[in-house]
């Protein structure tokens, strides 16, 4: 919106008289310019225009009959053209029909003074319509700031709840991970001599059995009722699968704390691949076969990366995220729609689009974005979820980390049942523009 050049007082307030009668021009030309008005003036329509155009006037006087030009189409060319159309245009005319004031309502105008007119009206209805567009400005001026405070708050508060949202992280991470560890440290150093000291035990038996051959009746009982070479055997599997499960609960200790990046610091070189793979065993439990869909399979398309420096902890938290309304969406997919002809996938894809910059795509055959969310995807708290199963932060923080923190990249492509997530950002992140908060 174009303002009055001067909120107090009229000094510095445009005018323009737009007549083709000279001696109305010279009239109100002197009588406002005594009242400390600037004052332009324009013998016809054309030349309005472009003196308006030159300089936007704060308010114009239009006369109605002008030859080429009437007044009528000059206001509507004025309120065409996005710098002229707040200008307030008071239309000041001969003709007295209700006819002529309606169109000038029409057109654009704002007030209609007929002719003869008495000076101290026009002046008044001027001083009221330069209030007015004062008015209007200030209102438009608080609005402009309460829209930016309003979206610095919600960038504020998404920052906060993401701050707090990795620190309570990181937090239940280490008491996990310190939780964990010992007990299967311990169960770990223990199974080796556990396993010695159980085959010794089978080599001591199997040695008794060729020494005596023939056991007592009580003995023999005894070896009976124990299936003895049933136990030797699930003795050895059962050790085996006691170490698998040892390996497998260290794996996830150790996915944990690729995934907070225990005892890291926030910015360092990081291996992509490692982050995702780290996430994917995390959020394991959630491929697995449900009674109304099969595994998800993960395809992975894995390019030749360098290390990637960037803040590690952030970044695992925008793969989870987009992995886990991926998952979100085949699993809804499954339950609505009955697809369990089609086998749910993710993809994932990385690739490095220039020396300076890495791509990073995740590729679901889910439920897609229908028109009417693809406008919310990004904002701050917008979910499709029911109550009780997200707060829509997700995006909104993937957005924050990607664009603003890494100063990245994050796009989408949805077409009728497929969605894909584009990451892009660079190779390295600056110490100035990694420390901005």
């Amino acid at each position: 919106m174009d303002a009055p050049k001067n909120l107090v007082g009229s000094q510095n307030f445009d005018i323009l008289i737009v007549d083709d009668t000279p001696e109305n021009i010279r009239f109100l030309s002197t009588m406002l310019v005594e009242q400390g008005y600037q004052v332009r003036k324009a013998l016809t329509g054309k030349m309005a225009l472009t003196a308006a155009q030159a300089t936007v006037p704060d308010l114009i006087l239009l006369d109605i009959t002008m030859p080429q030009m009437d007044g009528y189409e000059t206001c509507k060319l004025l309120k065409q053209n996005e710098s002229t159309a707040s200008v307030p245009v008071i239309f000041l005319s001969a003709l007295n029909d209700v006819v002529d004031k309606v169109k000038a309502f029409q057109v654009g105008g704002v007030d209609f003074i007929s002719k003869p007119f008495q000076f101290e009206e026009v002046l008044m209805r001027i001083q009221t319509h330069l209030q007015i567009q004062v008015l209007q400005l200030q209102l438009h001026l608080k609005n402009t700031q309460l829209e930016k405070s309003l979206d610095s708050l919600k960038q504020l508060q998404t920052q906060l709840l993401r701050k707090e949202k990795l620190s309570g992280l990181g937090q239940l991470v280490a008491g996990v991970c310190h939780e964990i560890n010992n007990p299967v440290s311990f169960i770990a150093g223990n199974l080796k001599p556990a396993n010695e000291s159980i085959q010794l035990l089978i080599q001591l038996i199997t040695a008794y059995q060729k020494e005596y051959p023939e056991p007592s009746p009580g003995i023999q009982a005894l070896l009976e009722e124990a299936e003895l070479d049933f136990l030797v055997a699930d003795l050895q599997n059962i050790m085996r699968s006691m170490r698998t499960g040892v390996d497998r609960i260290s794996s996830i200790v150790l996915a944990l704390r690729i995934f907070s990046r225990l005892g890291e610091s926030d910015i360092k070189s990081t291996n992509i691949h490692e982050c995702i793979d780290s996430t994917l065993l995390l959020l394991h439990h959630r491929f697995a076969e449900k009674p109304t869909m099969p595994d998800i399979e993960i395809i992975k398309n894995y390019g030749d990366l360098p290390l990637i420096t960037c803040h590690s902890s952030e970044m695992n938290q925008v793969f989870l995220n987009l992995l886990t309304n991926a998952i979100d969406a085949l699993h809804q997919k499954s339950t609505h729609f009955n697809a369990v002809h089609e086998t749910p996938t993710i993809q994932i894809t990385t690739e490095l689009k220039s020396p300076k910059q890495v791509v990073i795509r995740i590729k679901d055959n889910g439920i897609g974005i229908s028109s009417s969310v693809e406008k919310h995807l990004f904002e701050p708290f917008f979910t499709t979820k029911p109550v009780g199963q997200g707060v829509g932060l997700g995006l909104a923080t993937s957005y924050q980390i990607v664009v603003e923190r890494h100063k990245g990249n994050l796009s989408y492509s949805a077409d009728e049942g497929t969605t894909e997530f584009i990451i892009e950002i660079p190779t390295t992140l600056s110490d100035s523009l990694s420390s901005e908060e």
